[in-house]
């Protein structure tokens, strides 16, 4: 790399932003999804909307919301002021969305423009900037499954909604370290890249099951730990035929993936950890002793989530605190690649 370039704070500052932006988003959506208000704006624009702002606008867009499938099958019983409760989330959530387009678009172009960004970086920040319209055109794609004939997302795409938003925040994050360390990185070969690369793949299959478990609702069955219900596989695991299709779309199945691939990932990181810690590497020693604070965080939070049958402030930390894990993984990950001069 060029030591020409000065990689500018503003653009830092910028990078810091988008991922703090996203992991709020993260939030928001974990809100919307659990108040079930998703479904509740079924007419939208590319530039949005102002809000009802007074009663004859509420009950216009309530009108709109009665022709769904959602409140035909679901909510037929639902007021005005029931609606309002579960129209905001799902407001606040797209409005959100399309402020973060507008915190990385505009700054990006003023960016350029200055040559705050190296050109051999440029296609990483077109990439961020990709993965960002993708995201919101998985959301549109998700949210239109439930909106035709039955109330229901389908848990393949709020999965690839999820895990999307997951990569675009991991993404930028891994361009900020390479963007903050221009002109310093140089590539090493360190044993342990390889464990912590797995570890990542693990990782983002963990947030896929996950995706999963939260469209189908299979956190409210088998609401004990370490057993399901009394035993180490519940029979119901097993209920589907074929076999493997428990794995992607029963209840049981899912969740058994999900809670056993946990305890997995947290013993493979106890000890990827422990072994990198005591390889006396300075570098090394804070991103894997906060990876292995983040996993057994998420573990602890998962099993307090399914034992207390869901709790909404709950299982929005579980799901935010899984990418404060993956961003953790990525950073060692980052510092194992990668070493400065």
């Amino acid at each position: 790399m060029s030591t020409e370039f000065t990689p500018s704070k503003s653009v830092i500052v910028w990078l810091w932003s988008g991922i703090l932006l996203i992991l709020i988003m993260v939030s928001i959506g974990g809100l919307t999804r659990l108040t079930h208000s998703g479904l509740s704006m079924i007419h939208w624009t590319f530039t949005g909307s102002l809000p009802p702002m007074n009663d004859v606008e509420w009950n216009i867009e309530f009108d709109k919301y009665k022709t769904s499938p959602e409140f035909v099958e679901l909510h037929n019983h639902f007021a005005l002021e029931d609606f309002k409760s579960i129209f905001w989330w799902e407001y606040i959530h797209r409005m959100f969305g399309r402020m973060i387009g507008l915190v990385f678009i505009f700054p990006f172009v003023f960016f350029i423009i200055k040559r705050k960004i190296p050109m051999k970086l440029l296609p990483q920040f077109l990439i961020i900037l990709g993965l960002g319209a993708s995201q919101a055109l998985l959301g549109w794609f998700m949210v239109k499954s439930g909106l035709i004939d039955v109330p229901r997302v389908s848990h393949y795409r709020l999965s690839a909604h999820l895990i999307t938003a997951f990569l675009t925040c991991t993404y930028i994050f891994w361009v900020l370290l390479n963007y903050s360390g221009f002109g310093k990185l140089k590539r090493q070969a360190n044993t342990w890249t390889r464990w912590v690369g797995l570890l990542i793949v693990l990782l983002i299959t963990q947030i896929i099951f996950g995706g999963f478990v939260a469209g189908l609702k299979a956190g409210w069955v088998h609401n004990t730990w370490p057993l399901m219900d009394g035993s180490l596989i519940a029979p119901s695991v097993f209920a589907m035929n074929p076999t493997w299709i428990n794995f992607f779309e029963g209840k049981s199945g899912v969740q058994f993936i999900h809670r056993t691939l946990g305890i997995l990932i947290f013993l493979y990181v106890t000890f990827v950890s422990w072994r990198i810690v005591r390889l006396g590497d300075k570098p090394l020693v804070a991103p894997a002793m906060l990876l292995a604070f983040s996993i057994f965080t998420q573990v602890t939070l998962g099993v307090l989530t399914l034992l207390l049958l869901v709790p909404i402030s709950l299982a929005v930390v579980h799901q935010v605190f899984a990418l404060v894990t993956l961003l953790s993984g990525v950073w060692l990950w980052h510092r194992l690649k990668y070493a400065r001069n």
